[in-house]
């Protein structure tokens, strides 16, 4: 309908890539029970839905870590990368207050502070989809041009797959 097409074209991760030029669709989808559900529903594979996690490396200090649906980070790595001992995950509540998005939606566009952006080296090279900063709101992208405009740094990430 028009009115969701609207509301949608509104949302602030959307005007987020209008401003910065990036190619994408923005899509409702009902919630999923399950990834598997989730990358069905949008005609992907698990792996091409990234999920944006917010990582705390100190006081009013944080980060965005994008990794495939499949994947979790490896905090030895990522620590590593950032040369820290130690790291975080902050609850929903501090989440919501340092991005402006729930949990289940955060995604580095629009997000109310520019935190930096870290990419898992498997991400690259292929379209995916990601929060769209409400829940049940999914951007579809090619994650490339998602990487150039947030000016990611691509590293090996995440945790070796589970078998």
């Amino acid at each position: 309908s028009v009115a969701e097409t609207s509301d949608i074209e509104d949302a602030r991760a959307v005007l987020a890539l209008r401003d910065l030029g990036v190619p994408h669709v923005a899509r409702r989808y009902p919630p999923a029970r399950s990834l598997a559900e989730a990358a069905e529903m949008r005609g992907l594979r698990p792996a091409d839905i990234v999920k944006t996690m917010v990582v705390r490396r100190g006081a009013d200090d944080y980060l965005f870590v994008l990794v495939g649906g499949d994947r979790e980070i490896s905090w030895p790595k990522l620590r590593a990368l950032l040369g820290v001992n130690r790291l975080s995950m902050p609850d929903a509540a501090t989440a919501l207050a340092v991005t402006g998005y729930p949990r289940g939606a955060i995604t580095p566009f629009g997000a109310s502070n520019p935190w930096p952006v870290y990419v898992d080296a498997d991400v690259p090279g292929r379209r995916i989809s990601m929060g769209g900063g409400e829940l049940g709101l999914a951007i579809a992208l090619d994650a490339d041009d998602a990487i150039t405009a947030l000016h990611a740094t691509v590293a090996d990430l995440a945790a070796d797959p589970a078998t």
